[in-house]
């Protein structure tokens, strides 16, 4: 029901192609082998081979596609460690026709995709809250107000439209947060937000 639900709302949409769907995890690995698709929507919860195993299959895979994780809120653990497995992002399945198209967009242009109140969630419950807080604590305003912004999974375009800045200025930033926050990637960086309980636009408002 949920697979179909689904793909009747992304079919509908201008510019998206549903081309596969599978109801395991083992097959869900295969098809993304064989349809190559751009983004995968994975369920957490699936019989045989569940999501994170899925999600960490796809990941190594030569070209592997952006996967965002589908949960509930009762799936919180999972949810961390799908986005430590590579996952790009989280939605909520409950979430509405209208931005579940525009945020597999987001997800397709490389950006990271967090569904709010699960993400307030994971905030509430990590250890980390106090080493993100930390490492939050060395860096510079204007980073901390990039670094918001990618929690709240902004584009760099969006960013720098927000915040009055050049698109390079933002890439440069964003590079640097990376560094110093030890951050592999920009969903690691905004998970870490998260944790840091950091809400975009609080400071950048005001400019």
């Amino acid at each position: 029901m949920v697979c179909a639900h689904l793909r009747t709302i992304l079919a509908a949409a201008p510019g998206l192609e549903v081309v596969g769907e599978a109801y395991d995890g083992a097959d869900a690995v295969e098809a993304t082998v064989r349809l190559t698709p751009d983004v995968v929507l994975m369920d957490l919860r699936m019989p045989g081979v569940d999501g994170l195993a899925a999600i960490e299959r796809i990941v190594t895979l030569p070209s592997p596609p952006r996967v965002v994780a589908l949960t509930t809120f009762d799936l919180d653990e999972y949810v961390l460690r799908a986005l430590r497995a590579g996952a790009v992002g989280f939605l909520v399945k409950s979430t509405s026709p209208e931005d579940l198209v525009d945020l597999v967009r987001v997800a397709a242009a490389g950006h990271t995709v967090l569904s709010a109140v699960p993400a307030q969630r994971l905030v509430n419950n990590t250890a980390d809250a106090e080493r993100a807080r930390t490492l939050v604590g060395s860096l510079t305003d204007r980073e901390v107000e990039v670094l918001a912004s990618l929690g709240a999974g902004r584009s760099n375009q969006q960013i720098a439209r927000r915040l009055h800045l050049s698109e390079a200025t933002v890439k440069g930033y964003v590079s640097r947060l990376l560094v110093k926050l030890g951050c592999g990637n920009r969903t690691e960086a905004a998970l870490l937000a998260h944790d840091a309980g950091l809400r975009a636009g609080l400071r950048g408002e005001r400019e």
